[in-house]
């Protein structure tokens, strides 16, 4: 039996970075702002500390709102599956980059991005580590695709403490581009944009989508299967 797994949301931040290193590698020129290399490195220690704080607390919020939906209707735990699948599926075709359709999610949280972000302009120029820390909490609600994406697998697992983990554990996954922010990063999104490993990293985003996509019918094909038998052994 394959379930959502916190190493499974590690791997999908983790293949995704390249997408994440283009959006929020930009901050790294805020963040560096500091005279020292050292004091660079802890404001963005502290800025993806906000950032993973955001990913947690929605997921969390995404779990509790899966549990309602699913006490108040038992049988929406196979929509809930079926479009996590079909949006994790949309999120490899976005990393690899053959179909964009995941714009039109981002388009949608565009509209609350809009009330946010006049927010974030008060932070900058970041000074200290609380600046950092709260730019951080902002910017982990800036319209992601990958993100939308991921939060549908929180909401999907209908449980608000592994909702909040699976969120974090995709947050985790996405710091060792983001850490590197700056010269290094450059770098770093060089390779990740390489359509090779767009494509590769793309492949297995949607592969995980069409696992998830299957489980609620594997299972209840097993079921179907394990009441037939019950009832020939009955009969017998």
């Amino acid at each position: 039996m394959i379930e959502l797994t916190l190493g499974s949301a590690f791997i999908i931040g983790l293949l995704g970075s390249s997408h994440c290193l283009g959006m929020c590698g930009g901050l790294s020129s805020v963040l560096g702002a500091a005279p020292k290399e050292g004091a660079n490195r802890h404001r963005i220690f502290s800025y993806n500390a906000g950032r993973l704080l955001t990913y947690t607390v929605i997921g969390a919020v995404a779990g509790l709102l899966g549990e309602a939906l699913l006490a108040a209707i038992p049988q929406s735990a196979v929509v809930l599956r079926t479009v996590a699948g079909l949006l994790m599926i949309a999120m490899g075709l976005y990393v690899s980059q053959w179909w964009m359709g995941l714009t039109r999610l981002e388009q949608i949280g565009a509209i609350l991005w809009r009330a946010i972000q006049p927010l974030t302009g008060k932070l900058v120029p970041v000074s200290n580590h609380r600046q950092a820390f709260m730019l951080g909490t902002l910017w982990g609600l800036l319209p992601c695709g990958l993100v939308y994406s991921t939060l549908s697998w929180a909401l999907a697992s209908a449980q608000w403490q592994q909702s909040a983990l699976l969120m974090l554990a995709f947050g985790a996954g996405t710091l060792p581009a983001m850490l590197s922010m700056g010269y290094a990063g450059e770098k770093l999104l060089q390779r990740l944009r390489q359509p090779r490993f767009r494509s590769v990293a793309g492949l297995l985003i949607a592969v995980m989508g069409v696992v998830t996509l299957a489980t609620p019918f594997y299972h209840s094909g097993h079921i179907d299967h394990s009441e037939h038998t019950h009832h020939q052994h009955h009969d017998m």
